[in-house]
């Protein structure tokens, strides 16, 4: 008998409909940034209900781009989460402020009364991460934002398609939000993102900084339409996404709403098969919220296990099933930890977390029977290691 093939942890679905765009981009013969990228623009704003769109090259990118257009840099203070990867403080450290953890609810996402405590006068803005896919208590985070008069920059790269009280993430009352596109993510395109925003004048400043600080329509100037001339007009990136990937997108997003149905409804069968297992908590989504299930976290009870989560992983991999661990608390990474002095114990929620956090499969590509497997090796696991 065969053995029985494994279940990875992710692996994209890319259908004929994609290749097909991506083969006409090519004999287009245009390939970066142009007619396809700015049509993936249009087609994302109006799924987000966004005012304003910008396509770039990475959710990280999108970061950066915001936290510079909104002018925060040295002397400033960013207020995020410890629970998150690393590209989210980054982008804080490379516009020259300060990032300023804040530790998470049990939610998994940054705790309000946590970030109030944060707020210094040198404050510029708050950076909530929508982690796995469930929107952040954004009403408080807003009412926070406004009360002390600072900005709001969404990191969210697991938030496509989630939406908060019944509005989409990225047509809120954010200053802007970033999406990623990352070959893992609910919509791909290899690599790339997207930001949103309400403001045309911030909408105009991301579009000059993505393209090295040139006019924002240079991108045309070799068409048949567009002119050679162009002008600087101040220090910017190269953070533009081209019509190669864009072409993906714009398929990928044909197919949200049903690649969304499935994760909802692999989710709603982890959900419903673990409901019995008390060593096992399983993820919530409050009313008001709609999760993008871009991560199924499970949180394991470690008192009532004969196994701690490093061995629970290995067991997971010995079924044949990729599992993952979302994320090592930033404040538990060398380079944090040594410029900054935390220690384990300064974000005790997030650290307490990450000792019982495990990130299951789940996406569009997995058969029915694929997620019977899952569920009968955690629960096979579960049962063998019970105190």
């Amino acid at each position: 008998m065969s053995p029985k093939p494994s279940i990875p942890f992710h692996f994209p679905r890319i259908g004929e409909e994609e290749i097909e765009e991506v083969v006409a981009t090519l004999r287009s013969g245009w390939l970066t940034t142009g007619p396809r990228a700015h049509q993936f623009e249009e087609d994302f704003r109006t799924y987000t209900g966004a005012r304003h769109a910008l396509a770039v090259n990475s959710c990280t990118a999108g970061l950066h781009l915001a936290l510079a257009a909104l002018g925060i840099g040295p002397g400033d203070e960013v207020i995020t989460t410890p629970l998150t990867f690393c590209a989210t403080v980054n982008t804080i450290l490379e516009v020259g402020a300060t990032p300023v953890l804040a530790d998470i609810g049990a939610d998994l996402n940054l705790h309000p009364a946590a970030m109030e405590r944060a707020i210094t006068p040198r404050t510029r803005a708050i950076l909530p991460v929508h982690f796995a896919g469930l929107p952040c208590k954004m009403e408080e985070i807003w009412e926070l934002a406004a009360a002390y008069e600072v900005k709001v920059i969404e990191d969210a790269a697991h938030a496509a398609g989630a939406r908060y009280r019944g509005t989409p993430i990225g047509g809120g009352l954010s200053d802007a939000v970033a999406f990623s596109f990352y070959a893992t993510k609910n919509m791909t395109t290899g690599e790339g993102g997207m930001v949103t925003c309400r403001n045309a004048e911030l909408h105009e400043r991301l579009k000059v900084l993505c393209l090295h600080g040139i006019s924002h329509d240079a991108w045309n100037r070799y068409s048949a339409e567009g002119s050679w001339f162009y002008e600087v007009t101040g220090v910017g990136y190269k953070y533009n996404l081209t019509d190669i990937a864009a072409s993906l997108g714009l398929e990928q997003l044909k197919k949200a709403h049903a690649f969304a149905t499935v994760r909802r409804h692999i989710a709603q069968a982890y959900t419903a098969a673990f409901a019995d297992l008390a060593e096992i908590r399983t993820p919530v989504c409050e009313p008001g919220k709609q999760h993008a299930w871009h991560l199924y976290v499970i949180q394991l009870d470690l008192d009532r296990l004969s196994v701690d989560r490093r061995e629970f992983v290995e067991e997971l991999r010995q079924h044949n099933i990729g599992a993952s661990v979302h994320f090592i608390p930033l404040h538990l990474h060398p380079f944090y930890r040594d410029t900054f002095g935390y220690k384990p114990q300064d974000f005790a929620n997030a650290a307490a977390a990450y000792q019982r956090i495990v990130s299951l499969p789940i996406y569009p590509n997995m058969t029915a029977a694929d997620v019977d497997d899952v569920i009968a090796a955690v629960r096979h696991i579960v049962e063998r290691h019970r105190r």
